[in-house]
């Protein structure tokens, strides 16, 4: 194989259980992961649900506790209280109920059970344009369960994201820290207002569009992007049109996985590196942060992926060609957005335009533009594109 058509592409060992009443497996699944000390995380809003009291009383046969109370973002403050806890109550396993703060709470604090304190010391280092050192792990993690609520992926991947009191994201990746067993429940995410599934779907659908781009995409990871970009554009149309349809929300929760897998592989680009950035320094919801920034994003790149966007209009079915495949995509979205009425201005999230020079600057440190396909040559391309977004 010649260097031009060599690749790297990363597997994990994951079980996935997709069915009605999927939750009901996790007292066998953590049989067999010979768990009887499990951490349940989720957030105070999802501590409030019925769902939560159907876990809480299918773990009566082993030794648990619980944290109930994980912000959005996560931060290293409660990572740190979660290792606190697991040590003190000889934690075996991680059991996440809910999205991408608890799922990246849990890989975080294994991550640091495993490896030791301070969390920071872990995280990947970036220097632009294009260089990003991960530390080498080779310790194993304990095992995370995890039961996704929305539609971000995260429990899939090996990556995470935590918020410093600082207002910065720390970022992480260790190949053990991959869900072993992701218990996907239809009927049980029916619990989750269908607002936040849209949102977070645009995370999942950004996995998708970055990965038929990045520069750490593979011929496995385009078939990954490209089948979980048409699931994305049905399951979520049809979750907006019947937000109580079990099978919409099914045909999303798979999306999402696809997703998530093209993300553990290719990585992310410069539009996750703008939402990490939207989020630590203003706390607003990644999938919202998704939402808006992604056409702009993709408009941003699309002179550098002219084959992507063809490959994404076939793909879609959009009648374009190469002379019209950017204009056709990015109103595909834009319908899109419409449709499922998420967020499309920062403006309607609360950020403050006059920090968005800050925030462009923060973003030639994230890592993903080390995997993007079009250089960014200065902090005020990307401030142009915040306001255009704004």
């Amino acid at each position: 194989m010649n260097s031009q058509n060599a690749f790297n592409h990363l597997s994990f060992r994951t079980r996935v259980i997709c069915k009605t009443d999927a939750v009901l497996d996790l007292p066998e699944e953590l049989r067999k992961l010979q768990s009887q000390r499990p951490i349940l995380l989720c957030s105070t809003r999802m501590a409030q649900t019925a769902l939560f009291e159907k876990v809480r009383g299918l773990l009566a046969n082993v030794h648990w506790t619980q944290v109930i109370d994980i912000p959005a973002h996560s931060s290293v403050e409660t990572v740190d209280s979660i290792v606190l806890l697991a040590q003190a109550h000889q934690a075996d396993a991680f059991i996440c109920l809910g999205g991408g703060s608890v799922c990246d709470s849990a890989k975080a604090a294994a991550l640091v059970l495993a490896e030791g304190a301070p969390l920071a010391q872990h995280a990947s280092r970036f220097t632009p344009p294009s260089t990003v050192v991960t530390p080498d792990f080779v310790r194993g993690k304990l095992p995370i369960v995890s039961i996704p609520m929305t539609a971000s992926g995260a429990e899939v991947t090996p990556s995470l994201g935590i918020r410093t009191l600082q207002g910065n994201k720390l970022l992480f990746w260790d190949a053990a820290l991959a869900s072993r067993v992701i218990l996907i429940d239809p009927q049980a995410n029916l619990e989750m207002p269908a607002a936040v599934m849209l949102a977070t779907g645009m995370n999942g659908l950004a996995h998708c569009i970055e990965g038929l781009y990045s520069q750490a995409r593979s011929p496995i990871t385009d078939a990954l992007a490209l089948s979980g970009l048409r699931a994305f554009d049905h399951a979520m149309r049809a979750v907006a049109k019947d937000p109580k349809d079990a099978n919409a929300r099914r045909a999303l929760l798979v999306a999402a996985h696809l997703s998530g897998m093209v993300l553990a592989s290719a990585r992310s680009c410069l539009h996750h590196a703008i939402c990490h950035v939207l989020g630590a320094t203003f706390g607003i919801g990644h999938g919202d942060a998704n939402a808006v920034i992604l056409p702009h994003a993709l408009r941003f790149n699309a002179p550098a992926v002219q084959p992507a966007l063809n490959a994404m209009a076939h793909n879609l079915g959009l009648n374009a060609d190469a002379s019209n495949a950017e204009e056709k995509i990015i109103q595909w979205l834009t319908e899109l957005q419409s449709a499922t009425q998420v967020p499309t201005r920062l403006r309607d999230l609360g950020v403050d335009p006059q920090r968005l020079g800050a925030v462009a600057h923060h973003v030639l440190h994230e890592r993903g533009l080390a995997y993007n396909p079009r250089a960014v040559s200065s902090a005020d391309e990307i401030e142009n594109l915040l306001h255009a977004a704004w």
